[in-house]
Formats: C-alpha cells, sequence, structure tokens
C-alpha cells in the first residue's frame, strides 16, 4: 500500500507525496541488504505478495541524479536475470534490434514511455526532473545493457517493453520457492495483488 498526500508547493503548485508503507520499506531492505533509496512505491508484486520491483525517484534525497525509476529488487528475480544475461541474451537481443526495425520502433517507445513516467515520478516526488536526453535504462533505446532494467520496466509497466517481456519469459518462476525475505510482521506475504 503506498499513502499518498496532496501537498501545496512552490507557487501555490500541487503536487503528491509518496510515502511507501513501512512494511514494504523492511522487505526491499532485507532483499537488497541495505535501506532503499529514493524509494516511492512499489511497482510490481511478487505472487508471494512482496515486492519484487520499486519505483524509485529521479534524484535521490542528497539531490544526486539516479535514472533507475524501475528497480528490480527480488534476489532471486535478478539472479534469474544475471542468468540469462551471461548466457548471452544481451548480446542477441542487441543483434535483432540492429536488424528489425519493428524491434527498434518498439523499444524506441519503450523509451519514451520510460522517459514520460520519470517526469512524472520527478513531479510526484517533489524533485527536479533529470535534464532531457538523460538516458532511460538497460541501453534503450539502441542496444540491451541491462535485462534487469527492462524486466523491471515491464513488470512494473505490463506491455511496455517487449524485450523486457522476452526476457521474463526466459527467466522462469523465480517465486516457485516462495518468498525471497521473511520480512516480518505486517507484510503481504501469500498475497498476489500486483501493481503499484
Amino acid at each position: 500500500m503506498v499513502c499518498q498526500a496532496v501537498v501545496v508547493g512552490g507557487a501555490g503548485e500541487r503536487r503528491r507525496e509518496m510515502t511507501p508503507d513501512p512494511a514494504d520499506v523492511t522487505a526491499v531492505a532485507q532483499q537488497l541488504g541495505r535501506p532503499p533509496r529514493g524509494m516511492l512505491a512499489v511497482a510490481h508484486r511478487c505472487p508471494c505478495g512482496l515486492p519484487d520491483v520499486i519505483t524509485t525517484a529521479p534524484r535521490l534525497p542528497d539531490g544526486t541524479p539516479f535514472p533507475t525509476l524501475f528497480y528490480l529488487t527480488c534476489p532471486r528475480a535478478s539472479a534469474a536475470a544475471s542468468r540469462i544475461e551471461a548466457a548471452g541474451v544481451m548480446t542477441a537481443m542487441t543483434r535483432r534490434l540492429a536488424r528489425d526495425e519493428h524491434l527498434r520502433e518498439l523499444l524506441a517507445a519503450a523509451d519514451r514511455d520510460y522517459a514520460t513516467r520519470r517526469v512524472a515520478a520527478a513531479r510526484m516526488a517533489g524533485v527536479a526532473p533529470l535534464p532531457g536526453g538523460t538516458p532511460t535504462a538497460g541501453g534503450m533505446p539502441e542496444r540491451v545493457k541491462c535485462l534487469h532494467a527492462l524486466v523491471a520496466h515491464e513488470l512494473a509497466v505490463p506491455g511496455a517493453n517487449v524485450l523486457g517481456q522476452e526476457a521474463i519469459l526466459a527467466m522462469g518462476p523465480w517465486w516457485a520457492g516462495g518468498p525471497c525475505v521473511s520480512a516480518g510482521p505486517g507484510t503481504r506475504n501469500g498475497r498476489a495483488d500486483a501493481g503499484g
């Protein structure tokens, strides 16, 4: 759950401040082995009920730019993405991009979607957006540099990232072993809702 409050910003501008559920923050901290930085919300939940993708602010609390809007936090999902990266999937996808105009168009659309959502997240978090032309994620749109980023984008926004979708299918059911962490009371283990 994400609690939202409406706040009046400078010059009468309204913005929403997002505060993630403390149980989700605890679960993500256990997944990452450290407190999450700039966490705004859960963007997707694993079938076990825990977060597996979070939305992060485009700038960290100290103002440092952080271009990764959707962050794959589940260690099992991350390991599955790493396995297929190591198998050469990124190289094969990049080769396909070089020769498949339709695939390039689809990844360019995914890149635009990511950039648009990142600007909206900046507005909602009350921080300055990143400068125009800041790369989005995963090497988009010219190449495939990080499957984790493409997977996170597709999980957060189903249908937005065709190569993320392909990677998810290749990863297999990372959730099959149950929750990746035991986050304690108040977590949603066993709940299969998705979305953020």
